[in-house]
């Protein structure tokens, strides 16, 4: 039972890395569409506070939206991840995102943050 505790807080510690990351690189490559105040603090926070929302309401929204998933081939998960990352936004006012479209580019930085990571970190195991 203890693995199981350890691997639950070092993937939600991973989440709120990279998410962090991610909000972080978005922040540099959409040129002040995605800002967090220009303080490190607000991107760890927003991170932290995206992290949360992919763990509990993300599962939900995509349960929710299987059709449009299927009918999509996948590709409304892009959507969702933007949803995801608007939502932070609005709950969490540092972080700032112009628009809904920006929003989706961010979440598909922040997927791309991710894969990298994951990739490196597979490799080194």
């Amino acid at each position: 039972m203890r693995a199981k505790h350890q691997s639950f807080v070092y993937r939600l510690l991973l989440r709120w890395f990279v998410c962090s990351l991610g909000l972080w690189v978005a922040a540099g490559l959409l040129n002040g569409n995605v800002s967090y105040g220009n303080h490190i603090g607000g991107v760890i926070i927003a991170g932290l506070l995206l992290a949360i929302i992919n763990a509990i309401i993300k599962p939900i929204i995509v349960l929710l939206s299987v059709p449009a998933i299927l009918l999509t081939l996948g590709l409304f998960m892009i959507v969702i991840n933007g949803i995801t990352v608007y939502l932070v936004s609005v709950l969490y006012s540092p972080l700032h995102i112009s628009n809904f479209g920006i929003a989706i580019l961010t979440g598909i930085i922040i997927g791309l943050v991710n894969y990298l990571v994951t990739a490196i970190l597979d490799e080194r195991s």
